[in-house]
């Protein structure tokens, strides 16, 4: 017998959309686009030839287009893994669940997924306007730690690795580590990204190592995985949003990877604020690449 999803965990709108993105299953494209700034989707649909449709609701802003023969949706998912949560629930059910019978699909449909966003750099080679490209990503969310098939989908040795190097405080909660699709790391960051390990943290200010008027638990925790290794990768750069991203698309059968554009180099101290040009670089090679 099927599995039925009742109406409490798949919530359809009354016009046929899916709750949150208020995107109906014939608005959504295979290859999707996603950013954090409801204002960069625009941005991103600027390249497009043509346009199918277009979707507003809370900080979910969607467009579907055509980008020379390929159909892309671009979608903003607003800040945090508790976010990705959201999106990714919601776009792997419009792929793989029939709204009408509300049970799964005979044929899983595989999305290929690229998020491009912002970051701070934590190595002298990533200044401000690096591009790079997150083969694993350290989640410090916790957001996969509540799914079967964690463990299957988490990198393990290189979690033992870092908690161990970094003396990891279980207060803070335990982290994991994503992987990235290999083939669409290959085909999106090609020779011009730098390639590395992301921490994707549970928010901007603590969680990053930024201090104003609270004190941190562990003030040294951003020197430590400043000088964490593991084979030829180091920690890269900080966002929010990659672990959570790859741990999903890797326990719902889909491809997806983030690549970020430095603004921040946390080590130098410095930080550019007047990006929005600068990243349209980055988003026109995801187009041409995804």
């Amino acid at each position: 017998m099927k599995k039925q999803f009742p109406p409490s965990e798949l919530v359809i709108n009354n016009d046929g959309s899916i709750f949150h993105l208020h995107v109906k299953p014939e608005n959504l494209a295979d290859k999707i686009i996603l950013v954090g700034d409801p204002g960069r989707v625009s941005l991103v649909a600027s390249h497009f030839d043509s346009k199918e449709c277009e979707i507003s609701n809370r900080e979910f802003h969607t467009i579907t287009g055509q980008y020379k023969g390929k159909r892309i949706t671009t979608l903003s998912t607003g800040i945090g893994c508790d976010n990705i949560d959201i999106v990714m629930n919601e776009l792997d059910a419009l792929a793989n669940i029939d709204f009408e019978t509300r049970t799964e699909k005979p044929e899983h449909k595989t999305l290929t997924l690229v998020r491009v966003g912002t970051c701070g750099g934590l190595q002298p080679y990533t200044p401000e306007g690096t591009f790079i490209a997150s083969v694993k990503s350290i989640g410090f969310d916790g957001l996969l730690n509540f799914y079967a098939g964690r463990d299957e989908a988490s990198d393990l040795e290189l979690e033992t690795a870092f908690k161990k190097s970094v003396g990891w405080n279980l207060k803070m909660g335990n982290p994991y580590v994503a992987s990235a699709d290999e083939e669409l790391i290959e085909r999106i960051a090609c020779d011009d990204m730098v390639r590395g390990i992301t921490v994707a943290c549970g928010g901007f200010f603590g969680p990053q190592g930024r201090q104003l008027r609270l004190p941190l638990m562990d003030p040294e925790l951003n020197h430590k995985i400043e000088e964490f290794k593991y084979g030829e990768l180091k920690v890269t750069n900080f966002e929010m949003e990659s672990s959570a991203l790859a741990g999903l698309s890797t326990l719902m059968g889909h491809k997806a990877m983030t690549c970020c554009m430095v603004i921040a180099n946390r080590v130098a101290k410095k930080m550019e604020t007047d990006y929005k040009g600068d990243i349209d670089g980055l988003i026109t090679k995801v187009l041409e690449r995804i």
